[in-house]
């Protein structure tokens, strides 16, 4: 299924910056259906073909559906086409820039229901219409009913004149407030001509008790000042009110226009105390996971600095080699404990690890030796899972690579070169790492090695991992040496 955007570009002449528009009341037309209690479509001419004067189709281009009333759009009509003969009322409405009213029969309702077709316009040109289908009303309507229709039909004539909504809105993000939430009806003068009642309770939160009708906004409360500017700037307004730790609502306010003349302001109001309750535990269990891997960092850092203490003291090479290789392990192991440290996410940005493994490996060569280690490509982000023991496996094959890759080759001139290549998709990670050193003897045999570190290296990728490793000699016209290939997944499966 395409976009907005998309079916946009495919199928009509919108400009970039009328599309742009309508993406815009898409994001914010949550508002129009929940004040009219009415299913929404937005309906866009199809691009004309040659030789056409005028459209003679039209597509869908959104569907919305109120909060507050059951829907009667059960299918979703998105990327449909229609003639324009069988909605003349909407296809009339683009052509003449005219709201247009009728009825329409409803074969789940079994009788006609209300529909209303307001143009869109974008500096001056119609672009297109939304059609608003509304159940019929049952008995007379009740005074919020009223005024939330009244506050919609003057948000109807903004989208005629194209003055909503608003450039960089928010409204209908998630998180911010709906109708149901809690709305409050300002005069052109800033006085309160409604406030349902859960914008009442939502101001008993954060100690605001007079009553708001005929008040103005700034005698009963949240930011009364900044509502008041809010009539002469003509913008939109997010702004979060809190009581202390005890309490927290979230206002958005959008001024209400006639052409250029403001009429009064629309607020919305929603208590989220308890989202910020939760947010302040999740704040302080993320600090608290922090502090926890900061200390398993410590530590590790200690047990290794420890091991390269006792190895330096050794009298055996033996003895030192096996607690300089312990002391890499717990080092390449600390380092996703400091990731860990700075953001306790289950998604690690592994590249910056590569790269501190790379740093590890060269700082390790000894003697007159130079070896180059390069990298390629990209990992991205996995599991915290599979970053500890890749990690391993990653130090333990560098290491492996300086130590052995070039030992028959000492004094021969040609650069020394270890390269890695990074690569990953949506599931699997694509490690390469490759030297053009004197490669592998003819019986080596991964799964065979008497070596402790690669039979860590493949114990890991395949039993922990559940991955794939493989370790041959290069081609000869790709430099020779030992080619190791690596797939391992993302993360792994719970």
């Amino acid at each position: 299924m395409a976009t907005p955007g998309e079916l946009a570009e495919l199928r009509t002449s919108l400009s970039p910056e009328e599309s742009n528009h309508l993406q815009r009341l898409l994001g914010s037309w949550s508002l129009l259906a929940d004040l009219s209690f009415s299913d929404l479509l937005l309906i866009v001419p199809v691009a004309t073909r040659e030789g056409e004067e005028e459209f003679s189709s039209l597509v869908v281009l959104g569907q919305v559906r109120p909060n507050n009333r059951a829907t009667l759009i059960v299918q979703d009509l998105v990327g449909h086409t229609v003639a324009a003969k069988d909605w003349a009322l909407a296809a009339e409405t683009i052509r003449s820039g005219r709201l247009i009213e009728g009825l329409a029969y409803h074969p789940e309702i079994g009788e006609e229901v209300p529909i209303e077709n307001i143009p869109v316009a974008f500096e001056g040109r119609r672009i297109g219409a939304i059609v608003s289908v509304r159940g019929p009303l049952r008995g007379p309507a009740t005074l919020y009913e009223r005024m939330y229709t009244d506050v919609y039909s003057r948000l109807a004539l903004m989208v005629a004149q194209s003055s909503f909504p608003f450039p960089n809105d928010v409204i209908g993000a998630r998180g911010t407030p709906r109708v149901g939430d809690g709305l409050i009806v300002l005069d052109g003068e800033g006085r309160v001509e409604f406030a349902s009642p859960n914008a009442v309770n939502a101001l008993h939160r954060v100690g605001f008790y007079a009553p708001p009708e005929g008040r103005k906004v700034s005698e009963i409360g949240p930011r009364g000042d900044t509502l008041d500017r809010l009539l002469q700037d003509k913008g939109f307004i997010l702004e979060e009110v809190e009581r202390g730790t005890d309490a927290a609502i979230l206002v958005y306010a959008l001024p209400l226009l006639d052409e250029t003349k403001v009429t009064g302001a629309v607020v919305l109001i929603r208590d989220v105390t308890d989202l910020r309750r939760m947010d302040r535990i999740v704040l302080s269990k993320d600090a608290a996971i922090r502090e926890v891997h900061h200390r398993v960092k410590n530590n590790l850092q200690t047990i290794s600095s420890l091991l390269a203490l006792q190895g330096r003291r050794s009298p055996e090479d033996s003895a030192r080699k096996a607690l300089g290789e312990a002391e890499r392990r717990v080092r390449s192991i600390a380092l996703v404990h400091e990731v860990l440290s700075r953001d306790p996410s289950d998604q690690i940005p592994f590249d910056s690890i590569v790269e501190t493994l790379i740093h590890m490996a060269e700082d390790s060569v000894v003697g007159d030796l130079e070896v180059t280690i390069s990298e390629e490509g990209s990992i991205g982000e996995i599991g915290a899972e599979v970053a500890t023991p890749l990690a391993v496996i990653m130090a333990e094959l560098l290491q492996n690579a300086v130590e052995h890759a070039f030992t028959d080759l000492a004094t021969r001139a040609e650069p020394r070169v270890i390269k890695v290549t990074l690569d990953h998709d949506d599931k699997t990670v694509y490690v390469e790492i490759r030297d053009n050193g004197s490669g592998l003897p003819d019986d080596f045999s991964i799964e065979d090695t008497g070596s402790l570190g690669l039979s860590i290296v493949r114990d890991l990728v395949r039993s922990q991992l559940g991955g794939e490793i493989s370790m041959t000699n290069g081609l000869s016209s790709d430099g020779g040496g030992v080619q190791v290939i690596l797939e391992v997944p993302r993360r792994l499966e719970d």
